[in-house]
């Protein structure tokens, strides 16, 4: 096809680390099936100015096919300029829940916090209310200061207030 089209510089991408190796000699191929196939790439190589063999990692494949799964869902604007996405690839995995401040106002997990650290509820608390805090005190625990939560997955959330998260975000 790209020969059909006159193409003169060709990128070829692939997620298998061996393949792309092979392809650009830097493995031997020894398999006796993939020897003609070897071949006939080769062959077909000279026909281009240039080929650029690129290994893409599974990673990067799973997030293109979740891009393509998602542009399939959205509608095309016919000719309208789209600006290209940037990505950028974190090493460790965040999650972010936001909720509004209020002036001088503990954080809502302040009484959670205080339950795990000397087994009091406020001295308002209902006989529900109590039994809520000790419910959702269940899946925290303290290491120090700083609040966590257990998830299902067994990643651990961590919660702070308003001034520690403009420190982190910003």
């Amino acid at each position: 096809m790209a020969i059909d089209q006159d193409v003169e510089e060709l990128l070829i991408m692939g997620d298998s680390d061996l393949i792309i190796r092979q392809a650009q000699g830097e493995w031997e191929t020894r398999d006796v099936k993939l020897i003609p196939y070897k071949q006939h790439m080769e062959d077909l190589s000279r026909r281009f100015k240039s080929v650029e063999f690129r290994y893409i990692p599974h990673f990067h494949k799973k997030l293109a096919d979740a891009l393509a799964t998602l542009a399939s869902m959205l509608p095309y604007p016919g000719n309208a300029h789209i600006d290209p996405l940037e990505i950028q690839i974190r090493e460790k995995h965040g999650y972010c829940n936001t909720v509004e401040e209020e002036p001088n106002v503990q954080p809502w997990y302040n009484d959670i916090k205080i339950f795990l650290t000397t087994k009091e509820y406020p001295e308002q608390a209902s006989g529900d209310q109590k039994r809520i805090i000790r419910r959702l005190a269940s899946s925290f625990f303290l290491r120090g200061e700083v609040l966590y939560k257990r998830t299902l997955d067994l990643n651990l959330l961590r919660y702070v207030d308003v001034e520690e998260s403009r420190r982190i975000m910003y």
